[in-house]
């Protein structure tokens, strides 16, 4: 039995009959087998949460962290040390059980050799157009290769030759020899081995044979002793494969259970299209807050606490859907809203000055960090007689319902006074530059004695104290809701608006020594954590998510 109550699905119920059963003497043993070939995404996120979540509700249950390195012409060191780091940001931990298909390389060889002793492989001449051309159809059989017929001893020592690098690329295959009329096309005589002269990241060049997925999945599964092989639905049709390998040698036999990918609109989720979105400089790089990988998204200010929120909340689906990204942020705004320090910032600075204050006097107030958390204390903020507003504060004509500044009209300043607005100063160009106001000595704190009512309160920055910054606020990648929608013209989909750089913000002095680590809301703005481009003598903030949904505000709803 688990030890917590997780939230069920088909998968649990799966394990839970074993387990009562006493199959798999009763252990629970999952993996997480990435390629190493670029940046995880959400999705991967999902099976991270999914894998390692469930080893940890099993008592004695284990996760095994899974490199599937048998393709060297892909891989690289540098998405290897990204997987494990944003595995570990997630807040699993794979312990002592770190592997790579490339441990296994000898002894993937050594079964490939019993398959072919048993009779169920063969080496084939044909090149890689021919066997797919001769593969045939849902409706046609394939067609047997001239070399199907080889005799187990000339499949042996070819094998040996292939191994030896006495062929070139693509010269020779090895091939699984099950039926070229099987209804399943994978199971017509799938390539096992290619020949590729490559250098790999972890094995130099001791290889130059390696093993295809379909038939190094199963076998790593089996050699590490794993229970329950989870995979997303594109692998359903290769189970019959998984099984027959494992079958014909006769090794242990893990359970492979297929569930829904995760899919998330205005986002493409395949590496290829992520990475040519990086080689095209599309964007800045695989952790471009705009991208939907782990690391962007960390870049971006999320928590490993709401992406593990928010895999739980769309759970386990036995077919493809697609979820909503809001649901994404507003796992995000829930988790923010409980740790995020709360502080003032001005995006767009206007100048006010107030004209009654004392020239040259500094009150320090007091500003509660976090009312959401009480341990997180207070702060002091410096008011001074110039002081910024946001531009969209203030309207020279404002309508009855605008509630913030005016001509004429009271407000509010975040734990400071009521102010009103006596005039303003415009340039040549008719713009306004400066608001004058006057303020209220007796409503310190924001609160006044005689109960009068003000409805606007304003966010501000004291000028003589505000520290400099870039903003960068973010918006969907992609304009439309489905950007795959026309395969590779996927491209055209880009938002051009995506991000927006924002240069003249100025921050409370509070906000100076700040990590990247440490999260904030900016008063009325949004969340927001600081970039790692961000110095000392440049500070550089990204928008995380806004404090509601603006689509949705857009739209009505």
């Amino acid at each position: 039995m688990s030890q917590s109550e997780p939230n069920t699905n088909f998968i649990r119920e799966i394990i839970d009959a074993d387990l009562e059963m006493g199959k798999n003497e009763k252990r629970v043993h999952t993996r997480f087998p990435p390629e190493p070939n670029g940046y995880l995404h959400i999705g991967h996120a999902k099976s991270i949460c999914l894998n390692f979540g469930i080893a940890n509700d099993y008592a004695g249950g284990k996760c095994n962290l899974r490199f599937d390195d048998t393709n060297p012409v892909k891989e690289e060191e540098e998405y290897v040390n990204s997987i494990k780091e944003d595995v570990k940001w997630l807040g699993f931990d794979w312990e002592d059980r770190l592997y790579f298909a490339s441990d296994y390389f000898h002894k993937l060889y050594e079964y490939a050799l019993q398959l072919v002793e048993k009779g169920y492989a063969y080496v084939d001449d044909q090149d890689a157009e021919t066997i797919k051309s001769t593969r045939g159809t849902l409706k046609e059989p394939g067609i047997e290769s001239p070399c199907r017929s080889r005799s187990i001893e000339e499949n042996i020592q070819l094998f040996k030759k292939m191994k030896a690098g006495e062929f070139e690329n693509g010269a020779k295959v090895l091939r699984a020899k099950i039926d070229m009329a099987h209804p399943n096309l994978n199971m017509r005589d799938p390539v096992v081995y290619r020949i590729l002269h490559a250098s790999h990241h972890r094995t130099g060049n001791d290889w130059c044979i390696y093993p295809m997925y379909d038939w190094a999945h199963g076998l790593e599964d089996s050699i590490e002793g794993i229970t329950h092989s989870i995979c997303t639905l594109e692998f359903e049709d290769h189970r019959p494969l998984y099984d027959w390998f494992l079958e014909k040698l006769g090794v242990h036999h893990p359970q492979q259970i297929e569930f829904a990918r995760l899919n998330l609109n205005y986002t493409v989720m395949s590496k290829r299209k992520l990475k040519r979105l990086v080689d095209d400089r599309h964007v800045s790089g695989w952790d471009d807050p705009r991208m939907p990988t782990i690391s962007g998204f960390r870049r971006r200010g999320f928590t490993p606490e709401a992406i593990r929120k928010f895999a739980d909340r769309i759970g386990v689906a036995k077919r493809d859907g697609i979820i909503d990204i809001a649901l994404l942020d507003h796992c995000l705004r829930e988790d923010l809203n409980r740790r995020a320090l709360r502080v003032m910032a001005v995006l767009d600075p206007l100048k006010v000055v107030i004209k009654n204050y004392p020239e040259g006097q500094v009150e320090e107030l007091d500003a509660e960090n976090n009312p959401e958390d009480e341990n997180a204390g207070a702060r002091k903020i410096p008011f001074s007689r110039e002081i910024y507003i946001e531009k969209s504060d203030f309207m020279e004509d404002a309508p009855k319902k605008f509630f913030r500044l005016s001509l004429g009209r009271e407000v509010r300043l975040k734990h400071a006074y009521y102010v009103t607005c006596t005039d303003i100063v415009k340039n040549d160009s008719g713009e306004i530059v400066e608001v004058h106001c006057e303020y209220d000595a007796a409503t310190k704190g924001g609160w006044s004695d005689d109960g009068r009512k003000v409805k606007g309160t304003l966010h501000w920055v004291s000028v003589d104290h505000a520290l400099d910054s870039e903003v960068r606020l973010f918006d969907h990648l992609f304009s439309v809701e489905h950007p795959e929608a026309g395969g590779d013209d996927f491209l055209k989909n880009i938002n051009k608006d995506s991000l927006t750089y924002l240069y003249d913000c100025k921050l409370e002095p509070s906000l100076k020594d700040v990590s990247t680590d440490t999260h904030y809301q900016f008063l009325r703005n949004g969340y927001f954590v600081l970039d790692k481009d961000s110095s000392l003598q440049k500070l550089i903030f990204n928008r995380s998510v806004g404090l509601r949904d603006s689509r949705k505000k857009k739209s009505g709803q």
